[in-house]
Parts: C-alpha cells; structure tokens; sequence
C-alpha cells in the first residue's frame, strides 16, 4: 500500500479501533511464545505524562496532536529472570493523533529526543536512564525510526529496544525489555511488523 491510500485509511480511525490494535498473545511472534499478558490499559494524555519523563505535560501533548493510544504488555513465564541477555518483557501500543504529520512530529520530538535530553537524569521508581542510541528500522510501509535505552534499576542494567512507526494518524510502537545491556533490533522490529499488520488489518476493517 502506498502512504496516501494509508493515511486514507486511518481518517476515520477512532479510540475503539486503536484499541484493538496491539496484539493479543496469538498474535505474537513464535520467539515469544513463552510470554503470557501481563498488562493492558488506555494511554489517555494525562496518563502518558503521568508515566513519561520528569516534566512531561499532557497539555503538550495535546497541543501535538496526540488524541489517546492502548497499550498490551507481556512477559516472559521461563524462570531465568537473573540471567543476563534474558528478554523479559515485551509491549505493543496503539497511538492515534489528528494528522499523519503529528505523528512524524512525535516521532522526532517527543520520542527520540526526549530519550536523548533525559540521559543521566532520574526517571522514578528507582530507574535512571544511562544512555540512548539511535537505531536504524527497516521493512515498514512509511517512516520508522528506533532506539535502544539503557536504564540502571535498582543498581542493575536494563535495556529496552523501541521502534515506533507510522501508519496514517496512527503512531506504532514496539519494544522488548532485556536484562543487560543488549541490543533487540530484529526482535524489536519483528515484533512491531506484526504490530503494523495488526493496525493495518484494523484501519481497513
């Protein structure tokens, strides 16, 4: 499909299709047939600044052309939660805004420089953010873009790798939690594929 029949598809998209957009468990790929649901909810403006770096503001948000998003959660069941280079979590979200442009302004604005201007500060419950490193995403219908952020929790290391993508008015992201520092581009980008098929599949009814 080409952008201009994708960014038709999703003009009339609404909060109820964005939340069956991230995947079910059935829906995840094979290599993560061992995560079973471990959160799901409504990402309104407020929650996401609730939850986003220090000084995040849903007002902001707003003004970006962010209208809400679902988030599913999963994680792994195996009993190697200790051992370095284990994938322990991984999430897919659904985020819809007013134009295909907010969604390529929050790409470049609010993800990946937020991650970057926040390196070395505090981000709550114990968690530091360490580090950011820009990756570079392929095999999407339109823009992608990717990054790996290390966090220190409770004096361990963290890595979650996130590619957020778009598809439309509809912003898709996906990432994979692993313990250490460990870089989860193909499993990221796996994982957000089947999430860009999933809003497809969604957008056209």
């Amino acid at each position: 499909m080409t952008t201009d029949s994708m960014n038709r598809a999703t003009e009339t998209v609404g909060m109820d299709d964005v939340e069956a957009m991230p995947l079910v468990r059935g829906e995840l790929p094979d290599r993560f047939e061992n995560f079973q649901p471990s959160r799901e909810s409504s990402l309104d403006n407020e929650a996401m600044a609730t939850h986003g770096f220090p000084g995040s503001d849903a007002e902001r948000f707003r003004r970006m052309g962010r209208i809400g998003g679902h988030m599913r959660e999963f994680v792994s069941v195996v009993p190697s939660f200790g051992t370095d280079g284990v994938d322990f979590m991984v999430a897919t979200v659904a985020h819809l805004f007013e134009t295909p442009d907010a969604v390529h302004e929050w790409m470049h604005e609010v993800f990946l420089r937020d991650f970057e201007v926040n390196v070395g500060a505090d981000i709550g419950d114990n968690q530091k953010l360490m580090g950011s490193e820009r990756l570079e995403p392929a095999g999407f219908f339109d823009e992608a873009v990717a990054l790996k952020a290390l966090h220190e929790d409770n004096g361990r290391l963290i890595s979650v790798t996130i590619v957020d993508f778009r598809v439309g008015r509809v912003l898709g992201v996906a990432f994979v939690g692993t313990l250490g520092d460990h870089t989860r581009l193909s499993e990221a980008t796996e994982l957000a594929v089947a999430l860009e098929q999933s809003i497809v599949s969604v957008a056209l009814g």
